[in-house]
């Protein structure tokens, strides 16, 4: 078996590995130092958690150990794709380089201008940083890259996927067309070979692994779920990823629960939370010191689960983490492998479930092909038993109170007569005799006129102008101010007065 100090490796790299417990490399390791160490460009292909990091890092600090650096013109440049990501290698730098006097800025977003600026002012061997800020830099006329010597680039695939690749072709052209150049990637999509192509001389490819496959002491599985309506699917699902941490009892030590959305790692947070289970969330939209804060407490075991988006995806290195659950099925086959290979790290054995609802089977499909296998299919725990005739179901809302209808409906004429005369009645008894009613004086009548003999018959009109065509002696004498339609007890009334 190969050993590290089979490698060639500095005498200071070498006692500083020792320190950190590693005796053995991986493939990938194994494969990358020695023609990077001889100063040739190297294209690493490597599933992730296979130890690439340390691949670019040793050779690194032992070709920089001779060598001093100037103001504002690093020696060595490292292009990370996340502020995580670049962190786990500013850590990684300083384990294997602390018996060295070499010196590093790490250059991500979150932080202050002016206290990176000063690390670069003083002069820095190694420069760790995302591609964004490191270009913020350079056009703040802070930063010369015209010295650099070595130059990786770590993640390349994550780098295409979030947009970074012309700002990677942008840095290149700035860099010495003599530098070397390492390059790391997990899958070879086919703009990356057309990078590696361009920018890399007659490279050391070293692949120790099919692109895109899993590790194999990973243990997967999948859940196929369907939501009894469409509105409660999201109280479902949560209620199912319960489920799911429950049945796997004490084995699942801790967890990193992946969701596409931002605003869904939010929500699956809380309500992990609401139900006793410790977990915190993390994506983009937090300030970089509130990141750390949680990714040192999901280290340290104060956190339990991490809720994350996928930019937690890569740069993750907790060799502990037990379990893996996607809680969404991701969008991009290729994420699927990098999600789950935070588990099953350093030869440690991990689980990693997915939850599938129907709209996203296609991408499952997508990520089956990619992988080149089928992920068993797992048991929805806790399922309800359909329901029975005299038993009905209960509705699955445990993240919502149940709403209760309180309004009334009255229906009328509806009762029987047996449930009429069944009605209790009323506490008075109803009085049984009537007092007869008193006679009313009769009123004094009005002698008659030859009007009141006349049937009361509307008269006819016939067409034309007002007043004309009209028979103005049928109903007596016009009254002013009361039209031609006045009812005839006025009229009577008014005749009485003429008489």
């Amino acid at each position: 078996m190969i050993k590290f100090s089979d490698l060639n490796l500095d005498k200071k790299v070498l006692k500083a590995v020792e320190e950190t417990g590693y005796e053995s490399p991986t493939p990938i390791q194994a494969g990358a130092i020695p023609p990077a160490l001889e100063g040739r460009d190297v294209l690493g292909i490597a599933q992730t958690g296979t130890g690439k990091t340390a691949s670019f890092t040793l050779p690194m600090i032992s070709l920089l150990k001779r060598g001093r650096a100037r103001a504002r013109m690093p020696r060595s440049l490292v292009l990370a794709p996340t502020r995580e990501l670049a962190a786990q290698v500013a850590e990684n730098f300083d384990a294997y380089a602390k018996h060295t006097k070499l010196t590093k800025a790490l250059l991500i977003g979150g932080v202050s201008f002016k206290e990176q600026d000063a690390l670069i002012d003083r002069g820095v061997d190694v420069l760790i940083a995302t591609p964004g800020r490191l270009l913020d830099h350079f056009e703040r006329g802070k930063l010369i890259l015209s010295d650099v010597k070595i130059m990786v680039v770590d993640e390349a695939d994550r780098m295409l996927d979030m947009g970074f690749i012309p700002d990677i072709e942008r840095i290149f052209s700035l860099t010495p067309f003599t530098r070397q150049t390492l390059f790391f990637s997990a899958t070879m999509a086919p703009e990356i070979e057309r990078i590696t192509n361009t920018f890399l001389s007659n490279p050391e490819k070293i692949e120790v692994a099919r692109a895109a496959t899993t590790s194999s002491n990973i243990t997967q599985g999948v859940v196929m779920f369907k939501a009894s309506r469409k509105d409660r699917e999201g109280s479902e699902k949560r209620r199912v990823l319960r489920d799911l941490i429950a049945s796997e009892g004490e084995a699942c030590r801790n967890g990193i629960i992946f969701c596409n959305r931002k605003v869904d790692v939010d929500i699956v947070a809380k309500s992990l939370k609401k139900y006793g289970l410790d977990a915190s969330p993390i994506h983009g939209d937090l300030d970089q010191s509130h990141r750390m804060r949680t990714l040192d407490g999901f280290r340290d075991g104060s956190i339990r689960f991490l809720v994350a988006s996928d930019v937690a995806a890569r740069g993750l290195d907790v060799p502990n983490v037990s379990h893996v659950f996607n809680y969404d099925v991701p969008s991009h086959a290729e994420d699927y492998v990098h999600r789950i290979g935070r588990t099953g790290r350093a030869g440690n054995k991990g689980t990693a479930i997915m939850i599938c609802v129907p709209r996203d089977e296609k991408n499952f499909e997508a990520i089956e092909a990619l992988v080149e296998m089928e992920v068993p299919r797992l048991e929805v725990p806790n399922a309800p038993k359909p329901a029975s005739a005299d038993k009905p179901a209960d509705a699955a809302t445990e993240d919502k109170p149940k709403r209760t209808r309180t309004r009334s409906r009255t229906r009328k004429s509806e009762d029987t007569p047996a449930d009429k005369a069944a009605e209790p009645t009323a506490d008075v008894a109803p009085v049984e005799t009537t007092e007869a009613p008193k006679p009313q004086p009769a009123k004094a009548e009005a002698p008659k006129t030859a009007q009141d003999n006349q049937p009361n018959e509307k008269p006819k009109r016939t067409r034309g102008g007002r007043g004309r065509g009209r028979d103005h002696h049928d109903r007596g004498p016009k009254i002013v101010g009361m039209g031609d339609d006045a009812p005839s007890f006025i009229t009577m009334s008014f005749d009485e007065r003429r008489g």
